[in-house]
């Protein structure tokens, strides 16, 4: 999940898309889950989770 992680928290500090607009960014990104986007939402629901467990403010 980590080079997941990384690229989600690039993606935001780039200020590219909003992170409800990542997804599609994230199946782009990594050709395995451009076929998949229930685990391109997994990953993405994970790093707001992270987030939120880590006092962050996504």
């Amino acid at each position: 999940m980590k080079k997941y992680f990384d690229y989600v928290d690039r993606l935001r500090e780039s200020g590219v898309t909003n992170m409800y607009g990542a997804v599609p960014y994230l199946q782009r990104a990594f050709p395995e889950l451009g076929f998949n986007h229930a685990q391109a939402v997994y990953v993405l629901r994970e790093w707001i989770y992270s987030h939120r467990q880590e006092g962050g403010d996504s």
